[in-house]
């Protein structure tokens, strides 16, 4: 099997979770409790040692073999969509090791629940959300990007009028959409969220 085909496959996989994830947050939209009330069923699903240990394997081949392929390809790239197929790759693959760091810090060391409130403590307090505005954002959007970068290439007739390169673009617009839905939601509708106390560890409290 070529390291594509196995980029491509662990890629299928995390796409899978990533999509319920971002499911979840976008119920964030109608309050803290409903998000953390899915969390609850979704995590059934994935948080048990058989399928944490498949998603977790296939993020470490994700990262690896996606740094080599950047290296491969970042000398070939020639229209925009090889170019944010490269870039945005390179920067799930960078946020992949910090967010997963930062959550199995939160659950080993510091003991706490890696819910709502851990991923929005930083996202609601100053100054901490000038990294975290565009650090979850620029993740997003380049979850959407690369998937709109893939199907531009593999995609090869129209659908509803569209040409392929017009439905990626149509998949990066829906991309930013949900991006903003997802900060309203994580925000409370941009008037902030009360974060409870044992949380306010990761502010620096």
């Amino acid at each position: 099997m070529t390291k594509n085909k196995i980029h491509y496959l662990s890629g299928l996989t995390i796409t899978v979770f990533v999509g319920m994830h971002l499911l979840n947050h976008t119920l964030s939209i109608f309050g803290a409790h409903r998000h953390i009330s899915v969390m609850h069923t979704l995590r059934i699903f994935y948080r048990n040692i058989f399928i944490e240990t498949i998603l977790l394997f296939a993020v470490l081949v994700q990262i690896i073999s996606g740094l080599k392929l950047f290296k491969t390809n970042i000398k070939t790239a020639t229209t925009q969509f090889d170019k944010v197929h490269i870039c945005t790759g390179f920067y799930l693959a960078i946020f992949f090791i910090i967010h997963l760091s930062a959550v199995f810090g939160g659950r080993l060391f510091l003991h706490l629940d890696t819910n709502f409130y851990f991923g929005v403590a930083g996202l609601n307090s100053f100054p901490f959300n000038l990294f975290f505005i565009p650090y979850y954002g620029l993740a997003i959007l380049s979850f959407f990007g690369h998937i709109a970068s893939i199907h531009s290439k593999k995609m090869k007739q129209n659908i509803f009028g569209l040409s392929p390169n017009s439905q990626s673009m149509a998949i990066l617009t829906f991309g930013l959409v949900l991006t903003i839905a997802i900060f309203y939601g994580l925000t409370n509708h941009f008037n902030g969220v009360t974060i409870p106390k044992e949380y306010e560890v990761l502010i620096g409290k």
